[in-house]
């Protein structure tokens, strides 16, 4: 059982890791897509917008999957609870 901890904690760890990679990624890309647009003249369309969109969409599923409520581990006494659901309440 301690195995199976300890592989589920370095996964929650390299999960979150991933997510702050992913988050700085965005935010480089956002500044370069920015200059870019910037130095291309920067008239009234601002078309970075939509590839920020689309990370920005990315990065927040991705987000939800390290720290939401589907990433909590499955407790023994979740199950225990699920059982006694199935089994009408008993």
């Amino acid at each position: 059982m301690s195995d199976d901890i300890r592989d589920l904690a370095r996964k929650r760890i390299k999960a979150r890791s991933e997510f702050w990679v992913m988050v700085g990624i965005f935010a480089g890309l956002s500044v370069l897509f920015t200059v870019i647009w910037f130095i291309g003249g920067a008239d009234s369309y601002f078309w970075p917008a939509w590839p920020m969109l689309g990370f920005a969409i990315a990065t927040f599923f991705n987000g939800l999957s390290t720290f939401g409520p589907g990433s909590r581990p499955i407790t023994e006494d979740r199950i225990d609870a699920e059982v006694r659901k199935i089994n009408g309440g008993s």
